[in-house]
């Protein structure tokens, strides 16, 4: 039994290691290939070269993200199937069925256009290189959509029945359409515009703070600021809204994430309190110590001043996900976005007043190491929020209808321990190479040297022949 529950455990930390790693780079995928279209749609609407340079500049880094996102997804798919093989199998009529439209609607349709997108250049009109860029950034917002939708099912599974250990679909729409997707989705996916905002903003102050390329640079940081005026409240409010979908559809997990163990307070009166700090006491039945503003947790969760929050002192023992890495999870998220979303109006108020001209934006360097600083806040913000989200469902793999510790495969410990080694150096191995090619890109610049491409006129799948006055390309003798 101790080995089970040991293997049980290894498995959720190998999966936690792998998804933690690989949540990394999709956000930035796609906020940053909707960031790419509208700086290509910027040098086609003033043919202002700038405008160009930005656009190759950040689409090198969009590769190098790419590639680690794919690397990473497969190890993920396959994580499914050597760790969660029993899960795997029960929730194939649903889950199999949903990543299956995702590899049709966004891999197999972000395949052919990001060649078109990488490889195009000089090759194919601007706006048939436009119109693949914007394919690029649909079809990974489709693959978000998926994902969104096969997770917040494990979250709120419905139109579905678990019938002789397989799930059942009953209902499509509502499987699809789940409660917890109609926030979860739209949170996530202004979470990828966000990172992909606050990325491009930290990497253009990096360069204005060392006073170069100051007047290309100027630009998409006044442009990404502007937008995370709207983006930042946005993505606080909807928040709010997943907050209030977990709060009626898993209770248990919205009390683990506020630490909020009663009910009722011992006087009878409801208990209101929501906690800055806290620590669980030994016995799992209560904090040992916390402190608490009152009326607030009911503000938060019931928009009402005394509002009933059920406490874990309503759920089963053995039905009680953990609660110090939701907890604090949930408050470092909150506490990052709070922070970003003030960069964002201090920003803002810059802006108005003009200070981040190319002129006079080099004057702001306070402002400018905050936002160097805040690029990287929102993949604290993805991680923690990520975390909460998963360990704040357990111990349900399928929230109320499988446990864990049923869907987890059946192996030994020394073969637990394998995978997961195995699964920590390859994350690590990405990890440092998609981080160190970065950053190399990044202290190089963008090249202001090459020639911008014109309009291309090459067929697609046609090599074009040698001039007569060019040289004849050598033959090679063929081995028999």
């Amino acid at each position: 039994m101790l080995e089970n529950s040991l293997s049980v455990f290894l498995s959720r930390i190998d999966f936690a290691w792998i998804t933690s790693f690989h949540i990394l780079y999709p956000p930035l995928t796609v906020g940053l290939a909707t960031l790419l279209f509208f700086f290509e749609w910027r040098w086609m609407k003033t043919d202002d070269e700038k405008w160009y340079r930005l656009t190759r500049f950040f689409e090198k880094l969009f590769i190098i993200n790419f590639g680690a996102g794919v690397a990473t997804g497969i190890t993920m798919e396959m994580a499914f199937g050597i760790l969660y093989g029993p899960f795997s199998q029960a929730a194939g009529p649903f889950f199999g069925q949903v990543l299956g439209y995702e590899t049709i609607t966004a891999f197999m349709y972000e395949a052919g256009f990001i060649g078109l997108m990488i490889f195009g250049w000089g090759k194919i009109s601007k706006k048939m290189h436009l119109f693949a860029t914007f394919n690029v950034a649909l079809s990974s917002s489709f693959s978000a959509m998926w994902i969104l939708v096969a997770n917040s099912w494990m979250q709120t599974p419905t139109g579905v029945t678990l019938k002789n250990g397989v799930f059942q679909v009953t209902d499509w729409v509502s499987a699809i359409l789940n409660p917890d997707v109609m926030f979860g989705f739209p949170h996530m996916l202004v979470a990828c515009f966000e990172l992909a905002l606050f990325f491009v903003a930290g990497v253009s102050a990096w360069f204005v703070l060392r006073k170069r390329h100051v007047e290309i640079f100027a630009r998409p940081l006044r442009y990404a600021l502007l937008a995370l005026v709207v983006v930042a409240p946005l993505q606080v409010y909807l928040g709010d809204g997943l907050g209030q979908v977990v709060a009626h559809d898993q209770p248990a997990a919205l009390a683990a994430m506020e630490g909020h163990y009663h009910t009722y307070n011992k006087d009878g009166s409801v208990n209101t309190g929501w906690h800055i700090v806290a620590w669980p006491n030994a016995k799992g039945d209560g904090n040992a110590f916390a402190i608490t503003i009152p009326h607030v947790l009911s503000l938060l969760e019931t928009h009402t001043w005394t509002g009933k929050v059920p406490g874990l002192d309503t759920i089963k023992p053995e039905d009680r996900p953990p609660v110090v890495v939701p907890f604090y999870s949930f408050r470092v998220m909150v506490a990052a976005g709070m922070f970003m979303m003030l960069v964002a109006f201090w920003g803002g108020w810059l802006a108005l007043r003009r200070r981040l001209t190319a002129a006079r934006i080099a004057q702001n360097p306070l402002f400018l190491r905050v936002v160097v600083f805040s690029a990287f806040l929102p993949y604290i913000s993805v991680w923690t929020g990520w975390w909460t989200r998963e360990v704040a469902r357990q111990p349900w793999v399928v929230y109320g209808l499988m446990r864990t510790a049923q869907g987890v495969s059946h192996m030994s410990v020394p073969l637990e321990v394998f995978w997961l080694v195995g699964y920590m150096a390859f994350e690590l191995m990405v990890f440092g190479g998609t981080w160190y090619f970065l950053a190399k890109v990044i202290r190089k610049g963008p090249d202001l040297t090459s020639p911008v491409v014109q309009e291309g006129h090459q067929m697609l799948g046609h090599i074009e022949e040698p001039k007569h006055h060019e040289p004849a390309q050598p033959e090679y003798p063929r081995p028999a």
